[in-house]
């Protein structure tokens, strides 16, 4: 790779979309995109990265990467950034690039904690102990991991996994227990702390409301793409953990009464 890589991150997770291209140093974001996701992200996002080259002078051919937000998250918004990471690596193909562009798939929960671990830095903050990235999964579920702060960087403790909030406070003790020293700061970050208050109010931890940017993965990539991460881009795929986005009628029902059976 060369000393100043040029890098494309897609992030598409959440109802937020975002766009970044630089080479990942922590100076050397060059043009980034923040705005509205969802439903618009699969009509957006190509304009987007059309407008970032653009506004760059970067050719397609010339970066070293796409970077993508893999999951867990939004399945349309998963597909859709793994479906365009693909196009562009695809598209790339030439002379100079027979195998068009390497795919760099991260996990939305790890570029999650790097939000949360880059925002405390540039407060002046030490970085935590540990930080518990969680992440609202809709259906009255949360997607949950925690990364270890080391010197090398962000170290996950198990791989992301589907949660009930109810659930969490002995998943997260467990977690913690297990891996950290006593007393260690664990963070907690997120989208989840007004929708699942009741569930973490036991949980303890300082709270910083984040969501995983474009940003978050390229400050990611490098170290990444050292350690041989980045695939063919027929090999790239998104990372659901829910196996489904429907809920039965009969699943349906046994939420409301759960709901209106809680205090």
């Amino acid at each position: 790779m060369p000393s100043a890589l040029r890098l494309l991150a897609l992030e598409t997770s959440t109802d937020t979309l975002s766009v970044a291209l630089g080479s990942g140093a922590p100076d050397g974001l060059v043009w980034q995109h923040s705005g509205p996701g969802g439903a618009m992200a699969s009509t957006t996002l190509l304009p987007l990265v059309k407008q970032a080259l653009d506004a760059t002078g970067w050719s397609l051919a010339s970066l070293d990467a796409v970077v993508f937000g893999r999951g867990p998250g939004s399945f349309t918004g998963l597909r859709t950034a793994c479906a365009v990471a693909q196009g562009l690596a695809y598209g790339a193909q030439g002379t100079e690039r027979p195998a068009g562009l390497p795919v760099l798939p991260v996990d939305t929960l790890l570029a999650l904690a790097e939000e949360a671990r880059w925002t405390r830095e540039q407060q002046g903050h030490p970085a935590p102990g540990a930080i518990s990235a969680l992440l609202d999964a809709r259906m009255g579920e949360l997607y949950v991991a925690t990364y270890t702060c080391t010197p090398s960087g962000l170290a996950p403790l198990a791989p992301p996994r589907l949660c009930a909030p109810a659930d969490v406070q002995a998943h997260l003790h467990t977690q913690w227990q297990q891996h950290l020293p006593a007393g260690g700061e664990v963070l907690l970050t997120g989208n989840v702390f007004d929708t699942c208050a009741s569930g973490l109010a036991g949980v303890p931890g300082t709270r910083q409301p984040a969501l995983p940017g474009a940003a978050a993965l390229l400050r990611l990539a490098p170290a990444l793409l050292a350690q041989g991460a980045a695939v063919a881009a027929r090999d790239a795929m998104p990372l659901y953990v829910r196996d489904k986005v429907a809920q039965t009628t009969d699943e349906r029902e046994r939420l409301r009464v759960n709901a209106a059976a809680t205090p």
